[in-house]
């Protein structure tokens, strides 16, 4: 019998001070059976981040061909793709092919270091390629605020980043790779 994914229930206020984008989103977060608490809220971040009235999370986890969120144009072309973890660097290049940005959030500590210095001479030929690395310790303690359902806040002014909820307060590293 297949696992079924854990739905959470999140409301996400933001207020990015850089962007002056101020918005309140609902969501229903599918955790896939594979996927771990941390990366469910590091797309949740990543979500905060690029925060936009078109940018939708991706529901099937089981295709690697498409986004885990991403920002269609209302022709359906892709401009903001956004990937979650470590993903392949032929995939990466793929996406740079369809979206007009493409965008990843490597976490996890060492093994995320070491994928993008394996990697960075074939990031750099993508001129639409961002890659930010979320800190391990950031990554871990935002996965300590799941609850199924949660009440968060993401505050964001002068490239710093504090993810709130009703116990704890944190500041989020994010250091941007390329």
């Amino acid at each position: 019998m297949a696992l079924k994914a854990t739905v959470y229930k999140a409301n996400l206020q933001i207020a990015d001070m850089d962007r002056h984008y101020y918005a309140e989103h609902a969501f229903t977060v599918s955790q896939h059976p594979s996927e771990t608490e941390e990366r469910m809220m590091v797309r949740l971040l990543a979500f905060a981040l690029n925060a936009h009235e078109h940018l939708t999370f991706e529901q099937s986890m089981e295709d690697d061909a498409v986004a885990d969120l991403w920002q269609k144009d209302l022709t359906g072309a892709i401009d903001v793709w956004i990937d979650v973890g470590l993903p392949d660097e032929k995939l990466i290049r793929k996406a740079c092919g369809r979206a007009k940005q493409v965008i990843v959030y490597a976490y996890g500590g060492r093994p995320a270091e070491m994928w993008f210095e394996q990697n960075c001479k074939l990031f750099q030929r993508q001129k639409n390629l961002s890659i930010f690395n979320v800190a391990q310790t950031s990554s871990i303690e935002i996965a300590k605020m799941v609850q199924r359902t949660m009440q968060l806040q993401c505050n964001i002014q002068d490239e710093e980043i504090w993810m709130i909820d009703d116990k704890q307060n944190l500041t989020i590293e994010l250091l941007k790779l390329q």
